[in-house]
């Protein structure tokens, strides 16, 4: 019982494209079965000054792989003198994430990354499964376990060729349906855009839960 709840794990993540640019957005909490273990927990990472990944699933498999991500596309980026490409970035998280899960361990490495970056020839959004699978998504993609709640914002919302000012606003309702139905999911939202320009974070606001008489 007391394995079970170690590695049950939750929350909410998004990558959404836009005409302009590709949103990422995320909740703060952090859990291990019913416990809350933080509450200020960052789940939206850069890769590359133009790469960044959100990450849901195991927290250390998830910590670790992104370091190594990150540690990897730095050197390509020495040895070749050249920017990598988002699906190159993709494809090594997707042969890691496969790797991982498949090593045998007392508790599974299962990890579930949304990485979206902008490249020479376009922005791109991709799910990288905890299988290992890739899949490149056109208009928006979920994880977590608040997704369910979230996909029904993104499927009604969504609009073709939206701006990224409105694809904030967007991720701020989706990631809110989530934080009123998904226990797993709370405490407060982070949202990275990725332009031309590189990755920036644009919004991070916590969530004051406290009762005050």
């Amino acid at each position: 019982m007391e394995e079970k709840n170690i590695l049950k794990t939750g929350t909410t993540t998004m990558g959404i494209v836009c005409k302009d640019g590709i949103i990422l957005a995320a909740d703060k909490r952090a859990t291990a079965g019913n416990f809350v273990v933080d509450k200020k927990t960052e789940k939206i990472h850069s890769v590359t000054e133009f790469i960044a990944v959100t990450m849901a699933g195991m927290a250390s498999d998830g910590q670790l792989l992104v370091r190594i991500a990150q540690s990897e596309l730095r050197l390509k980026k020495i040895r070749t003198k050249q920017e990598v490409s988002v699906k190159e970035a993709a494809n090594l998280m997707a042969r890691m994430v496969y790797q991982n899960v498949r090593q045998m361990s007392m508790v599974p490495g299962i990890s579930h990354f949304v990485l979206a970056g902008y490249d020479t020839t376009g922005f791109y959004l991709y799910d990288i499964f905890p299988d290992g699978s890739i899949s490149l998504c056109e208009k928006f993609v979920s994880s977590g376990s608040g997704s369910v709640m979230a996909y029904g914002v993104l499927e009604s919302t969504y609009k073709k060729d939206m701006t990224v000012e409105e694809g904030v606003k967007m991720a701020v309702t989706a990631i809110n349906a989530a934080l009123q139905r998904d226990s797993a999911t709370g405490n407060g939202i982070d949202i990275v855009t990725i332009t031309k320009d590189g990755v920036k974070k644009t919004l991070e606001k916590e969530l004051d839960m406290n009762i005050r008489l």
